[in-house]
This record gives structure tokens, C-alpha cells and sequence, in this order.
């Protein structure tokens, strides 16, 4: 057993003798606290021997030692890994735990399996794990979410907390079973602040519902990802959008909120005020955490006024280069647009064929200028200029509110409009990041490997931001089209950091992108990453197998 606990880590360039790999026993790595205290028996002769044998191993192959958890699915998400299915440690659930949230939940909870199967598959990803919740709850205040929390502590049952169920990186699967927490319930708009600009509310509120509430106001939320998402969702995954060039993301976009921590304390990580110097970030650190450090309950957002006025435009080019190439002269030009949009021909075709439109298909990008009427006919006439400079055709801008709508739902629409080439596939969607003065360069280097593929890409790009979608159609039941689905998207990730980019820019990691965290972070975050997650979650019940890589030891 205690050779289980043996894990081989960062490779070595040279072989080393034997006793160079043998820590001083006050310095010998040890269990960490998830794991029960060995017994004496355990930790004698036969863990030394164990621990030798795998010492021995890692001079013949040129590895260190370190210990890692014990019970770590160490195949899927580690480097390297191809699995598709991920793998979990899946126990009963006693029947007095049921009773116990049945206590207070009544029937706001549910084993139907059905239920359990939906909550355990993402509506709009390719991932899956070989297991499901084994419970639903659907808290409607934070005290019920304390309590569901505290009882999943005291038995030691995962949670995997879930709001729109928009994500597509894996985050809501349960592959260790155990409590699915459904906040679609606690969707209150809790007061909202109109001389300060700001709102709090609860995280089951979708951003389309917060903006018809706040339209009245003249204020508006300015992050815009998929419909459907919740503003807890969008806290865990740390989500932007086409508005993050002029708004910022998620953490530029929360004053404070609260959370469950998973011992059951609930946290406020700052006051209304719009700035502070008090304390650790602790806001920042839940937000992009996926539910691994605790469940969100409370938001206070950051808002804006809504624009007095807004011109939409579109432009044609040659070829992808071009397009980026006026992205990012746009952008060091100074010009304060709010959304640069670049889909490329591929994707065009697709909304021709989705929508029955006729638009010219090659790569376009599309701008939003705001403010007063003639300070954003100003700066449209001046990207038209840009344009024109780099063989730029067919500028086009509206003003109208049926006409802006209208051109901004040939942005919305795409990946729905991509499904319409193939009905039968499914989407790995890639979500890479570049400086803005690299964007040109890794969207014509990945267009390159994709146009020469057998599958059907298309790409988009939030252009302003050096951030790109490839949306890569494949056939799940055809192994050797995953397969090179995989390849595709592993290369465009590899092409990014290599750029000194990020393997993804707002979808989060999840499952899917765990594999390139060490190459962009290095191991020592990662480790750090794990040492707070085993302070906050010594039981590691809050998303297991997420965000941290399974590789990563401590």
C-alpha cells in the first residue's frame, strides 16, 4: 500500500546515484493531510523498502521522488493524456446523509437518475465521466448551502457546484459521484445601487435576466458569454467575452462576494467600495477557482452606464493576417472600441448556410464603437482608414438599432450556425490567448494545420484581446476524428505558449486543459495551487479532479 503512494516527477537531464535520491528523514516528503496518519507498522521496513524500489526506478529512467495523494486517477488530465472518459473513485453514499439534506431540503433534492445523468453531462461539451451525481440539491439561501456543505465534510462526499451548465471544459462533471449543488434557485437581485453603479446578487442569476433588469436603470453588466450563463458560473470559470476588450473580464468585474468554504465557513472577501488595500485578494482568488475552494452564494457586481450611442461595422479581407493585422493596429492606434470580432471564412460559410444569408465568405471582422454620436462615427471613419491600409473591402457600419441587431447575430449565432455543416458532430472548442502583437502570427499559423485537416474548423476570435475560438467538428463515434480533433487543438495550445501565450483565455481548465498547466505555469504554481487546496480542503470534496492537475505532488 505505502508503495502506492510513489510517484515519479520532474525528469532529470543526468542519472543520479542512488543516494542523492534519499532524503534525510526530516526532510522525507509526507502524506499529505487527506490521508490518514500511517500506522508504525506501515511506515517501517517494508515503506522504506517500497520507497528504494521506486528510488531505483527514477535513477534508471532519470526522475526524482516525490509523494503524491494516494487515490489520485492519475490518467486523465495529467501531461500527456489522450483519455477521453474521465475515471473517478466513485463510493456509496450512506442513506443517513440522504436523510440528513432531506431534512432541510424537502424537495429541492433528488435522486431520480435521470436527473442525475443530465446535471452529470455537459450540455455543450464532448466531455464525460464514467460516473454521475448521486444526488441533486437545489439550495434557494446560503444557510441551506452551508448546511449541504457541512454535511458533505463530515461524510467525506465530493460537490460539484453547477449554474448555467454552459461550460465546456468538463467543470460540472462528477466523476467521483456524490453531490451535484444546482443554484438555479437562489436567483435573487439582492439591492441594487444605482448612484454607485453597482448591484449584489446571488450566483443563479443569468447576465441576460441581470440586463433586462438594470435596462430601466441605464446601467448594464458588461461581460457577455454564452447565453445562458449564471454569474456564479461566470465567477468560477473566470469567463470575459466579446466586451473584455473595453470591461475587462470577471475579476476586473467583481467589487466582493461571499462563498462556503468547504468546512462549512462562509467568507466576505471585501466591502462595496471600489477599491481597497485591506487584507489578501481574496475575491480574486475564488474567482477562476471552479468550485475547488468553495461555493459562491453572493456577488457584488461592477456596473456601467449603457452607452448614449453605438456604431456597428464589418469589413472583408484577404486573407486571416489581414484581418489581425488591423485588429492590432486598431487597438495600438488608441481607438476605445468595445468589441473587435474576427470570424473567419470557414465560419462565414457557416452562418450562410445556417441563416440563409449571402455574405461574402472570407475573413471579416466586426467593431462596436461607443459613446457620444459623433465621437463614434469619429473613430469608425478611423478604422475604416485602417482598413483601407491593410486591402481592406467592403467597410460597412449601421446605426440603427434593427440594423445592429441584426449584424451582431451573425456574431452570437456561430457556434450554432457551425453545427448546421455537420448535425452529427460534436465541438472541441479551443480557447487560446497570445499577446496582442503575436495574434496574427498563431491564428495564420493554426490556419495553416487546420485548413489542411480532414474535419471541419472554423475559427473566432475575440481579436481585440489576442484571444481564439477554434470550434473543431468530429464525429464521437469515429475514434480516429477525436483523435485528430485532439491533435489540432494540442497544437494550436503548444503554438500559444510558445508565444507566451495561455492554453485558455476564458472557457478555464476543468478537465480538458489540466495536461497544459505545468508548461505554462511550471510545476512550482502548481504546487502552490495544491497546497492552498489541501489547506482550505484537507477532505478534498469540493470539484475533485479538477484544475489541478492529478500529476501534481506535494
Amino acid at each position: 500500500m505505502a508503495a502506492s503512494l510513489v510517484r515519479l516527477c520532474r525528469p532529470r537531464r543526468a542519472l543520479l546515484p542512488l543516494s542523492s535520491l534519499i532524503l534525510p528523514l526530516s526532510t522525507q516528503p509526507q502524506p499529505t493531510s487527506r490521508a490518514s496518519p500511517p500506522s508504525s507498522t506501515s511506515r517501517g521496513l517494508p515503506h522504506f523498502l517500497s520507497f528504494l524500489a521506486a528510488a531505483a526506478a527514477a535513477a534508471a529512467g532519470g526522475a526524482t521522488v516525490a509523494l503524491c495523494d494516494p487515490g489520485a486517477d492519475h490518467r486523465v488530465g495529467g501531461k500527456d493524456s489522450t483519455e477521453l472518459v474521465v475515471e473517478g473513485e466513485h463510493r456509496r453514499v450512506p442513506q443517513e446523509f440522504i436523510d440528513e439534506l432531506a431534512s432541510f431540503l424537502g424537495e429541492n433534492l433528488t435522486v431520480d437518475y435521470d436527473e442525475r445523468s443530465f446535471h452529470g453531462t455537459p450540455q455543450n461539451s464532448f466531455h464525460k465521466a464514467a460516473n454521475v451525481p448521486d444526488v441533486v440539491v437545489f439550495p434557494s439561501t446560503q444557510d441551506e448551502v452551508q448546511k449541504i456543505v457541512m454535511a458533505c465534510n463530515k461524510y467525506k462526499i465530493p460537490i460539484v457546484p453547477y449554474g448555467g451548465a454552459t461550460s465546456i471544459e468538463g467543470h460540472t462533471l462528477a466523476p467521483h459521484g456524490g453531490v451535484c449543488i444546482d443554484m438555479t434557485l437562489m436567483k435573487k437581485i439582492k439591492s441594487l445601487n444605482v448612484e454607485d453603479m453597482d448591484v449584489v446578487v446571488e450566483p443563479g442569476v443569468g447576465w441576460i435576466e441581470l440586463n433586462e433588469y438594470l435596462k430601466p436603470y441605464g446601467l448594464f453588466f458588461p461581460l457577455d458569454p454564452g447565453p445562458g450563463a449564471t454569474i456564479g458560473g461566470m465567477c468560477a470559470t473566470r469567463c470575459s467575452g466579446s466586451l473584455a476588450v473595453r470591461y475587462g473580464t470577471m475579476r476586473d468585474n467583481v467589487i466582493n462576494l461571499q462563498a462556503v468554504l468547504p468546512n462549512g465557513d462562509v467568507i466576505k472577501t471585501g466591502s462595496r467600495a471600489r477599491k481597497s488595500a485591506a487584507g489578501y485578494d481574496l475575491a480574486r482568488l475564488i474567482i477562476g477557482s471552479e468550485g475547488t475552494l468553495g461555493v459562491i452564494t453572493e456577488v457584488t457586481l461592477r456596473l456601467q452606464k449603457l452607452p448614449s450611442h453605438s456604431v456597428v461595422a464589418m469589413c472583408n479581407f484577404k486573407t486571416i493576417k489581414d484581418a489581425a493585422d488591423v485588429a492590432i493596429a486598431t487597438m495600438l492606434f488608441g481607438i476605445q472600441v468595445s468589441r473587435v470580432e474576427l470570424l473567419d471564412e470557414v465560419q462565414i460559410r457557416a452562418i450562410n448556410m445556417a441563416n440563409g444569408k449571402n455574405l461574402p465568405e472570407v475573413p471579416t471582422l466586426m467593431f462596436e464603437f461607443i459613446g457620444t454620436e459623433a465621437y463614434a462615427l469619429e473613430q469608425t471613419l478611423l478604422v475604416q482608414k485602417i482598413a483601407s491600409e491593410h486591402r481592406g473591402s467592403d467597410f460597412v457600419f449601421v446605426e440603427e438599432p434593427e440594423a445592429k441587431t441584426e449584424l451582431w447575430k451573425i456574431r452570437k449565432e456561430a457556434l450554432w450556425a457551425g453545427f448546421a455543416m455537420e448535425p452529427d458532430h460534436e465541438a472541441m472548442i479551443t480557447d487560446v490567448c497570445v499577446p496582442l502583437s503575436r495574434l496574427a502570427e498563431c491564428i495564420s499559423t493554426s490556419k495553416q494545420l487546420l485548413d489542411a485537416s480532414p474535419l471541419t474548423c472554423l475559427v473566432i476570435a475575440h481579436a481585440g484581446d489576442g484571444n481564439f475560438h477554434t470550434i473543431i467538428l468530429f464525429d464521437p463515434s469515429k475514434e480516429d476524428q477525436r483523435k485528430e480533433a485532439e491533435r489540432l487543438n494540442h497544437f494550436m495550445v503548444h503554438t500559444a505558449l510558445s508565444m507566451e501565450g495561455t492554453c485558455t483565455g476564458e472557457h478555464g481548465v476543468g478537465t480538458g486543459k489540466m495536461k497544459y498547466l505545468e508548461k505554462e505555469l511550471g510545476i512550482e504554481s502548481l504546487r502552490t495551487m495544491k497546497r492552498i487546496k489541501a489547506a482550505l480542503d484537507p477532505n478534498n470534496i469540493m470539484n475533485p479532479g479538477k484544475l489541478i492537475p492529478p500529476h501534481v505532488c506535494i
